[in-house]
């Protein structure tokens, strides 16, 4: 019964000794990180911090970094130009919206109307040019 008491004791003080050791050690050190270009120098570290400096040429100073280029694998979708994303992110987002040619919202019927009377008037312009 002795052994059982004792082994307990043992078992709860452990973690209290453990924190007892963790609280007296100091903290770890404070490490960043850099990219520095060119001739830049690389900042003076602190007590309580290291610096570590990765030099790059000054070429690549305003350069998008290598991980984000747009590399497209074969099958990938070729890549397109800010403005083509943001006119189909705006069409897309139109369903529903007036002039949207849609069954959804309050104003669709009228964007059908538009793109019918659009594709007439196309329709006629190609056919002044083809005479």
């Amino acid at each position: 019964m002795k052994r059982l008491v004792i082994l307990v004791l043992l078992g709860a003080a452990s973690p209290l000794m453990a924190e007892q050791r963790s609280l007296a050690e100091a903290p770890p050190p404070r490490i960043s990180t850099l990219v520095v270009y060119g001739d830049d120098p690389c900042p003076r570290s602190r007590d309580d911090e290291i610096v570590v400096c990765a030099r790059q040429p000054e070429s690549d100073r305003y350069r998008i970094p290598k991980e984000l280029r747009g590399k497209h694998k074969k099958g990938d979708i070729p890549t397109q130009s800010w403005v083509e994303r943001a006119r189909t992110l705006d069409m897309v987002s139109r369903k529903g919206l007036p002039n949207s040619c849609s069954p959804h919202g309050s104003g669709g019927q009228t964007g059908c109307l538009r793109q019918f009377l659009e594709a007439a008037r196309l329709e006629r312009e190609a056919a002044k040019d083809g005479e």
